[in-house]
């Protein structure tokens, strides 16, 4: 049994670690009421006009849409090699297995400058006809040498702990490989929605895979962070981002439940 004092040293220390990582995010987002163009503190009045002059500005409606598209094309990528990757090394056994595994993770641990430059020579020395401008599709293909791994991870893991047994009741049932697939299967395999938050956010690999002019919205951020005329447009958009990172988690931890509410 814990004593009294062990309880209120772990909750302080629970407060603590949330104050550690979530006040500069609050921070942030009272910026983005900011009245003034200056980031000073305290905050001498509150306002929403920057949210329509965001909303009115082309480079941001235009960086947040390739953003998305960027996301959308990785996680898809990622969820079709990851998947297969994960299915392969959990469900089959075979010579090098664990060596493939380390393989698929190790991208994960590369500094993701290393990862761009990489990638960035790749692209550009390609010989012909292969050769492809830097761009959107080169974006997608940068993102999803990270979003495998966490694809890859999370299917892993949740393949490990559903019994095979259930694929095979399925086949003993009459369903085909593709009905098994996609009823049993699966739903296991949907947790992966991380992907596209890590995607959406990602700034190192997109500055060598995007080319000059091509910018997402986390690269308009960091290039506009230090023109003071754009800075309460910039905390508007980190603010809105913020917010539109908690759904994919969410997602996350939706998806990973059971139907009897606990964690699969």
């Amino acid at each position: 049994m814990t004593s009294r004092a062990g309880t209120w040293f772990l909750r302080g220390a629970t407060l603590l670690t949330l104050a550690f990582i979530y006040v500069p995010l609050l921070v942030i987002c009272l910026y983005a009421f900011n009245e003034r163009r200056s980031l000073v503190w305290p905050i001498q009045g509150l306002t929403t006009k920057w949210f329509g002059r965001a909303i009115d500005n082309p480079g941001v409606r235009d960086a947040l849409l390739l953003s998305v598209k960027a996301a959308l094309g990785a996680t898809a990528i990622a969820l079709l090699l990851g998947s297969l990757a994960a299915l392969a090394v959990a469900r089959h056994g075979f010579f090098g297995r664990e060596a493939i595994s380390f393989l698929v993770i190790l991208p994960l641990a590369l500094p993701g400058i290393v990862t761009g430059m990489a990638l960035n020579a790749t692209f550009r020395n390609l010989p012909e006809p292969f050769g492809v401008d830097l761009g959107l599709f080169t974006i997608m293909v940068g993102h999803a040498t990270f979003c495998i791994v966490v694809v890859y991870n999370n299917v892993v893991a949740r393949l490990r702990r559903t019994a095979g047994s259930l694929e095979e009741a399925s086949a003993d049932l009459g369903a085909d490989a593709w009905q098994t697939f996609r009823f049993v299967t699966f739903p296991q395999l949907k947790t992966a929605v991380l992907a596209f938050a890590l995607s959406f956010d990602e700034i190192i690999v997109t500055t060598f895979t995007a080319g000059p002019g091509v910018q997402t919205l986390p690269i308009w951020i960091y290039q506009n962070l230090a023109r003071p005329n754009q800075a309460p447009i910039v905390n508007v958009v980190a603010a809105s981002l913020i917010l539109l990172s908690v759904i994919p988690v969410w997602l996350t931890q939706r998806l990973s439940a059971d139907t009897s509410g606990g964690r699969i």
